[in-house]
């Protein structure tokens, strides 16, 4: 029976791509909380605490955003996100070619809760820095909490992992 590496799943290259626009969004929110945004707020008619509260509030999420699509790619890249039998037969499809192996479920799980982490931690913040007003209240620590829950998975991940390989 001959084997072949088996092709990414599209599950990787997706992760990598929204890495890879979350990334390009928080640099660009961060240089406009950076330069354009103090004054903005001041001829809004803020007063210096409530621009400083909010500058930092915009840069909290500027970072926390930064951090999570950095670690959105490295999973997009990680082998951990490839499940054991990573070679397949060759004669696994009607074309001869390697079918495509599932991401490991704790990866994918880690991927999606940091993607919605950040869509509601960051986003929450950004829309009380920009639009004075958040959708909900309780919508940025949640996001918090998937944020938390994200690493969480991904330390349950590689724990089983150590255990399935070990010798």
């Amino acid at each position: 029976m001959n084997t072949q590496k088996v092709s990414r799943h599209p599950f990787q290259p997706m992760l990598v791509l929204i890495a890879a626009l979350s990334g390009a969004i928080s640099v660009g929110i961060g240089a406009m909380g950076a330069h354009s945004l103090p004054k903005q707020l001041e001829a809004r008619g803020y007063s210096e605490s409530v621009v400083q509260k909010k500058l930092d509030q915009c840069e909290l999420g500027v970072r926390y955003q930064l951090f999570h699509s950095i670690a959105v790619l490295a999973l997009g890249l990680s082998p951990l996100a490839i499940p054991p039998g990573f070679a397949v037969p060759s004669n696994s499809t009607s074309t001869g070619t390697p079918s495509p192996v599932k991401p490991m479920l704790g990866v994918k799980v880690a991927a999606i809760l940091w993607i919605l982490g950040i869509c509601c931690f960051s986003g929450g913040l950004y829309s009380i820095v920009f639009a004075d007003q958040i959708i909900h209240w309780s919508i940025v620590p949640l996001g918090g909490t998937m944020l938390i829950l994200g690493w969480l998975a991904l330390a349950a991940t590689a724990f089983i992992e150590a255990i399935r390989t070990r010798d």
